[in-house]
């Protein structure tokens, strides 16, 4: 039996849901509650649910969600859209959770009962991490819960989260994550901050997978995208352009060295230490990446997508694609229409 090769840094991530890896030891299922207030901002709420529904697509099991209400009847979104939650939002759902979200919106009442604050500060003294979408912060700060962390929030009402928590750090940003804490004030911002939170469970090639996959409708007839890395160095960025715009007919290790304005020794290192990997395999991965993509969503032959990736032969080709994903490219399903 051949072993399979395991890919390499963002590569990896742009393939995770087709490797079907088994995880070294099965990882916890993280419990989500959305707790869905009146008026609530439904982009915002799916934007942070869409994420990690996807984990859950590459990485299955990873994460459980619910949504819960206030009391037992249904919510009416910012939209118009009336939901139903799964269960009200009590001191069992409490036990029954590691993160609550708290999704409020932009006609969302600044009005907290007793009642609601008391089960926010219970949540938080049983050590349930605590988030807020738009403004989902100001029931978090008014329940005291944000006293020393820095947050975020809707424009709107920054004022009147710094009036009722004196002592939580009201930022600008679009989202924070401040050790059990997450607030978020726009839809976009929610994004961002389940994905940083999911990064810190499960790592960057999961949140690298999510991220390709939640992508995939604006890039479905285009190439993959270079990855903007602000860890890669100047010289290795502009190398890893030139690769992809050169997969029909790769270019040698020394042509990439001269365009850098580096040694192929001086190359090799730039990889190895910024991307963990050597210019050859990279760029390989690459190829096979595209290679799986075309055949995918084209309707090229097999023939027709090895030349345009830039394998020399069939034979070469199938072994290449049958050592990263365990199957030879004639088996790939095509999904076009």
């Amino acid at each position: 039996m051949i072993e399979r090769r395991q890919f390499s840094g963002g590569m990896k991530g742009k393939n995770l849901r087709y490797l079907n890896e088994p995880a070294d030891k099965p990882a916890p299922v993280t419990r989500t509650g959305f707790l869905l207030l009146e008026h609530f901002s439904l982009p915002a709420f799916t934007q942070a649910l869409d994420t990690i529904v996807t984990a859950n697509l590459l990485r299955p099991g990873l994460f459980a969600s619910r949504t819960l209400g206030l009391n037992d009847g249904e919510v009416v979104s910012d939209l118009g859209l009336v939901i139903r939650p799964d269960a009200r939002f009590d001191t069992l759902a409490i036990q029954q959770l590691d993160l609550l979200v708290v999704c409020g919106g932009y006609r969302t009442e600044l009005k907290a009962a007793d009642e609601f604050i008391h089960l926010l500060r219970t949540a938080a003294e049983r050590g349930v991490t605590l988030a807020g979408l738009w403004n989902g912060a100001w029931f978090l700060g008014s329940a005291g819960v944000l006293d020393g962390y820095r947050c975020a929030i809707h424009p709107e009402h920054r004022p009147a989260l710094a009036e009722v928590s004196k002592a939580a750090h009201v930022t600008s940003e679009p989202y924070v994550i401040d050790r059990d804490r997450l607030t978020a004030s726009s839809p976009s911002g929610a994004f961002h901050m389940a994905l940083d939170w999911i990064k810190e469970l499960h790592g960057k090639a999961l949140v690298e997978g999510i991220e390709d996959i939640l992508a995939f409708e604006e890039s479905r007839y285009r190439r993959i995208k270079p990855a903007e890395n602000i860890c890669v160095s100047a010289p290795l960025r502009e190398v890893v352009k030139l690769m992809h715009a050169n997969l029909e007919e790769p270019l040698e290790l020394e042509q990439l060295a001269v365009y850098a304005g580096r040694s192929r020794r001086q190359l090799e290192r730039l990889f190895k230490e910024q991307l963990g990997t050597t210019p050859q395999r990279y760029y390989l991965e690459l190829r096979i990446t595209e290679a799986r993509r075309l055949l995918q969503h084209t309707e090229l032959s097999q023939v027709d997508v090895l030349v345009a990736c830039g394998f020399v032969s069939p034979s070469h080709f199938s072994k290449c694609y049958s050592s990263y994903f365990g199957y030879r490219p004639s088996k790939e399903t095509r999904l076009v229409k």
